[in-house]
């Protein structure tokens, strides 16, 4: 669980650069005139943020025995949007009772009768919109390998991992509290009137998916006919294909540097992207979030808000509900500090002569 949550695909090139990114960047801080008082809160395809974040969608979280129920209810605490992963390993009506801002996550599976079907559970379940990611086709693996996670938890299963499971008791009495072992399966792929496919049985599913065309993007998002969401945007002739398809917002991604290896941070992209659309349409970025300054250099450089993912799993395996709240808390703190310090009285006067930006950034 710590290698999927650790690692990038091939040399983790992206994955890295997602990170250090944000460190090359800097701010313009004043000394007086500051504001007493700060408002951190946006909108965002129709819900409110109490600051500029939402949570991510990502897959199967079995590394706590409540899983994305808990980063839902920990969304919910902290007055932000929850994102669900279609891969989830709990079902979207026990998230969305959690947290009534919840996000559902498609990737393209299967055919349009299919996604319907997908679509009809969000609606019924009351999702309040739609994220569409396509930033996850083309990873071929990564160079120290990938880790060894089961195709689900069985006896055999078990016993292969028992020396691994016995060294982390703490985390072993948690599911044993629960009464549950990790949960391998895609309950919201399960077929009308049947069962979950495991996850990787989800997974060759989706694999084996003709991949989808821009009309068909289209076409998925006047089914939805709600806030829509096109997740790994990297140009701006895909941000204006996105428009063309009429999507809400569009989320600048690289999958966390789990898609092709060697494309630049998401954050060198954003500025670009957002001189040619952001008055256009809504604008988030993901990848290398780890601080409440990440936050508002993304403001600063043209999103509306951020998308959290790897730093919110952390906090969910080191002390579930709780510590995704602390993460949050974390990014708040931070993003509130950056604010005071620059002077502003609002997020949404955040602009880039708040930030130093070294020559060459966006390569």
């Amino acid at each position: 669980m710590y290698e999927a949550l650790l690692a990038g695909s091939e040399r983790g090139i992206t994955a890295a650069d997602n990170v250090a990114a944000f460190d090359e960047l800097g701010f313009a801080p004043h000394v007086a005139g500051l504001s007493d008082d700060r408002d951190l809160s946006t909108m965002l395809m129709g819900q409110y943020l109490s600051f500029p974040a939402m949570i991510s969608p990502t897959g199967v979280q079995a590394v706590h025995p409540d899983g994305e129920v808990a980063v839902a209810r920990a969304a919910a605490a902290r007055g932000i949007s929850m994102g669900l992963s279609l891969f989830a390993s709990k079902p979207i009506e026990d998230v969305v009772a959690a947290n009534r801002q919840t996000f559902f996550q498609l990737h393209w599976v299967g055919t349009r009768e299919v996604m319907s079907h997908l679509l009809g559970r969000a609606r019924n379940a009351g999702a309040v919109g739609v994220i569409l990611t396509m930033d996850w086709s083309f990873s071929e693996g990564r160079d120290w390998g990938s880790p060894a996670i089961p195709e689900k938890v069985d006896l055999r299963t078990m016993v292969r991992f028992a020396p691994e499971v016995l060294t982390r008791p703490k985390w072993l009495w948690q599911f044993a509290k629960s009464g549950a072992i990790p949960h391998l399966t895609a309950p919201n792929l399960a077929p009308p009137g049947g069962t979950a496919p495991t996850f990787f049985g989800a997974y060759r599913e989706w694999m084996s998916t003709p991949l989808p065309t821009w009309e068909d993007i289209a076409w998925l998002r006047e089914q939805w006919g709600g806030p829509f969401m096109l997740k790994g945007v990297t140009r701006v002739d895909d941000a204006e294909r996105a428009i063309d398809a009429g999507v809400t917002a569009i989320s600048v991604s690289n999958h966390g540097g789990n898609n092709l290896d060697g494309t630049p941070a998401s954050i060198r992209m954003l500025p670009r992207i957002a001189d040619a659309v952001g008055d256009r349409i809504e604008i988030t970025v993901d990848g290398g979030i780890r601080r409440g300054s990440d936050v508002a250099k993304a403001l600063a450089l043209g999103a509306r808000a951020v998308l959290v993912g790897r730093a919110y799993l952390w906090g969910l395996s080191a002390g579930g509900q709780a510590g995704v709240e602390n993460v949050l808390d974390i990014l708040r703190g931070g993003l509130d500090s950056v604010v005071l310090g620059l002077g502003r009285a609002s997020v949404h006067q955040l602009t880039r002569s708040d930030v130093v930006i070294p020559p060459k950034f966006e390569r």
